[in-house]
């Protein structure tokens, strides 16, 4: 769908947030860059935007707003109780969480850290070679109170100075968090999510969480969030980065097809043009961009080839409908099929 000003909108495409996800990575995009060019004689003006911003507002969100305003000392009073507990809380946890448990890793002769993200990060790396290794939450049988050492069972309290390990604990994932995040547990996927129940579905046959604005034109690719991202190559399924899912059923980070994309449009080739709004895994283009095409239209019948090539046929296959197109003519800035009107073709 075409947007403001004629400007490319992808709209809600499908994001699916897991537990752990901090809000400073959430947010975390590449600048969008105000233009794009080629050196095949693009103008520079015309730019087609992908709105990333996935996060639609709830009347729910509003109104709480609303009763907010109108009840100001009731707030007040309950803001400074807020405040005392969280003073109470300052200085435990780690950048992933706040808490006031440590695990214990079965794996790493009872190491401990303060949560599984911490622990893949020493543990999971390259310098650990054949040994690197994830942290399987489920088999934690012991933590250590960060308050006052006791090291114990798992347990959402201490059993020696009675302090609260985390405002959301899960005993199956072995998860505790002070910071409201919509923290639930779903039983479809066997961990936990972010995001709040009653904004998300589970798909069986994806086996995963979706947002529930996305139901209705939901494209199922089965177990398809059980891969691996492909730009960081990272496993998308417990990732605690948002994942973006394409028209074509294919996931993708958020952040990362942002910066993949305005990687590409730093290069000066028309190629890079057309890569920058396609899916890394099949190639479609990632929504409707008929502006485009007729942009490139323009710009071929603007851009005569040599005589010498003005006859040349060639064979191409279009990525956005898979079909074969023969005869077409050859062209330096692109090849248009002759089915879909598309740009987005490989010769043969």
């Amino acid at each position: 769908n075409l947007g403001r000003n004629g400007q490319f909108d992808l709209g809600w495409g499908g994001v699916m947030a897991v537990e752990g996800s901090p809000q400073e990575e959430e947010e975390e995009e590449a600048p969008r860059p105000n233009i794009m060019s080629s050196s095949g004689g693009l103008e520079a003006d015309f730019v087609v935007d992908l709105d990333l911003d996935l996060r639609p507002s709830s009347s729910q969100d509003t109104q709480q707003e609303n009763d907010s305003s109108s009840s100001d000392k009731d707030d007040d009073v309950d803001d400074e109780v807020e405040e005392e507990e969280d003073e109470e809380r300052v200085g435990y946890g780690c950048k992933h969480y706040k808490r006031r448990c440590a695990l214990v890793a079965p794996c790493c002769n009872d190491e401990v850290f303060t949560c599984r993200l911490c622990h893949d990060e020493v543990k999971d790396t390259l310098e650990m070679g054949k040994k690197a290794h994830k942290l399987d939450r489920k088999q934690v049988k012991e933590l250590v109170c960060l308050v006052c050492k006791k090291r114990q069972n798992v347990s959402n309290e201490c059993v020696s100075c009675g302090a609260r390990f985390g405002m959301y604990y899960c005993e199956i994932c072995r998860l505790f968090d002070d910071v409201d995040k919509g923290q639930y547990h779903c039983e479809g996927c066997g961990i936990c999510r972010v995001g709040g129940r009653e904004n998300f579905w589970h798909c069986d046959t994806c086996q995963a969480c979706f947002h529930k604005d996305v139901r209705e034109g939901h494209v199922c690719v089965e177990r398809s969030l059980h891969s691996n991202c492909p730009v960081c190559f990272e496993d998308l399924f417990t990732s605690t980065k948002q994942v973006q899912i394409l028209p074509c059923g294919h996931p993708i980070h958020k952040v990362c097809l942002v910066r993949m994309r305005n990687e590409m449009l730093r290069g000066r080739e028309a190629w890079q043009l057309l890569r920058a709004y396609a899916c890394p895994t099949c190639s479609k283009s990632v929504g409707d961009l008929s502006s485009l095409w007729e942009h490139i239209d323009r710009e071929v019948a603007m851009t005569p080839m040599p005589e010498e090539y003005r006859d040349t046929k060639v064979e191409i296959v279009c990525n956005d409908c898979n079909r074969e197109s023969s005869d077409v003519a050859f062209h330096v800035l692109a090849l248009k099929c002759s089915h879909c009107g598309s740009y987005n073709t490989r010769r043969t």
